[in-house]
């Protein structure tokens, strides 16, 4: 199917890449129809199943007025390091996530289709980038089904425009760094986007890395960038500690290289090693959960590898839980004098620093504040909330910075 839809989409994309001023209001020309007959089947779907409410792209491009969350599949693996068929997941755990049954939530969805892979796999960075920020600006959350990790950096891109510093955070089980002079592809996709200019990245937090996959040097370089790095064994001990690094974050994505073979085969890097499919879930839940997050990308599952479709079946389940997150948000961003916050004052090292720490009401969730760096002449010490956990507020009890307030700290300065 993707061979078939090649040439029709080139032919209506190319002349689109010539224009790059012309008006980007309507994105469908990037997108083709999938094969609903097969990803439905022929079997009678429930009328409370998530097939029922989806607002469905089968002849014409959906509407997206009253739309929370937009479903993008990609069939693009091209530089997908020995995982290109990666480029055929979307439609896969399309099968699966239809036959969900809606949670305790009236959903909002809209499925788009699919960008078919362009002329050049910047082509196809390119459409990607654009419905993103297009979908952005009508504070629509798009959910990215690839393909290859690689389309990060065009999920990436589509915040280029926005005028704003974001976070990211990348859930694998390396950093897809590279090397200076390694091709660009979908294990060193990361370096351009560090590099990427104008530099609007604040921050990058990596959550499930695994010591013996990554070389010293780039865990060298994670630390002089003051980037957050998480092991696999250390987010395992308590996969809340990954709640404060992921509501910290605009745009999100997940390589399923992290996941245990056991739990997920589809990928072709996947080891004995990694995430089991309950903490994955919880991942997700935690993302729609946060008010920031923005934009969701799952990547790299081969259904040449996945036996049963079990990986397959995993990411329909991972977004059933992103989607239930989403529309249980609170909305609780603190505030010094909103009652809805329990605020409390730290002082430690001979009160040689004050950390004011805010924990919800609604929710339980903890903030900190980080001053900035004092600069002559400002009247007034300004501070920024960062998400952390219980865990940084016991460390301060102990007389400790929180690495968390650290990390922060060195980045303002």
């Amino acid at each position: 199917m993707i061979n078939s839809c090649l040439f029709c989409f080139n032919e209506k994309y190319q002349p689109l890449l010539l224009t790059h001023k012309s008006n980007m209001s309507e994105i469908s020309v990037f997108f083709t129809s999938p094969d609903y007959s097969r990803i439905l089947g022929e079997g009678h779907l429930s009328e409370s199943s998530l097939s029922k409410s989806i607002l469905k792209y089968e002849t014409d491009f959906p509407e997206l007025d009253e739309i929370d969350i937009a479903i993008i599949g990609v069939n693009e693996g091209r530089r997908s390091a020995i995982n290109e068929k990666c480029a055929e997941a979307p439609d896969e755990v399309r099968t699966h996530l239809y036959k969900l049954f809606q949670g305790a939530f009236s959903a909002r969805i809209a499925d788009l289709g699919n960008i078919a892979p362009g002329h050049s796999v910047e082509d196809t960075y390119y459409a990607l980038s654009q419905s993103v920020e297009f979908l952005l600006r009508k504070n629509i959350i798009p959910i990215i089904i690839g393909g290859g990790h690689d389309l990060t950096y065009a999920q990436f891109r589509g915040y280029e425009k926005l005028e704003q510093t974001i976070n990211g955070v990348t859930i694998d089980s390396v950093f897809d760094l590279g090397n200076p002079d390694d091709e660009f592809n979908s294990r060193s996709f990361l370096g351009k986007v560090i590099l990427h200019q104008p530099n609007y990245l604040f921050n990058y937090s990596h959550i499930g890395y695994q010591t013996y996959l990554v070389e010293q040097s780039q865990l060298q370089m994670m630390d002089k960038l003051y980037f957050d790095v998480y092991r696999l064994g250390q987010i395992r001990d308590n996969i809340q500690e990954s709640e404060p690094v992921i509501r910290f974050a605009d745009f999100l994505t997940f390589d399923f290289s992290v996941m245990k073979y056991a739990d997920a085969p589809g990928n072709a890097h996947v080891s004995p090693n990694g995430f089991y499919a309950e903490e994955a879930c919880q991942m997700m839940w935690y993302a729609g959960m946060s008010d920031r997050l923005t934009s969701l990308g799952l990547y790299e599952i081969n259904p040449a590898f996945d036996k049963s479709g079990m990986t397959a079946q995993l990411a329909a389940q991972m977004l059933w839980c992103f989607i239930d997150g989403f529309y249980a948000r609170k909305k609780d961003y603190p505030s010094r004098s909103n009652p809805d916050y329990i605020r409390f004052n730290v002082f430690l090292q001979d009160n040689s620093y004050e950390i004011n720490f805010y924990k919800s009401k609604k929710s339980d969730r903890w903030w900190m504040e980080v001053p900035y760096p004092s600069q002559k002449g400002l009247k007034f010490e300004r501070h920024t909330l960062v998400p952390c956990s219980q865990k940084d507020y016991e460390t301060a009890c102990n007389n400790e910075i929180p690495d968390r307030w650290w990390q922060t700290y060195q980045k303002l300065s």
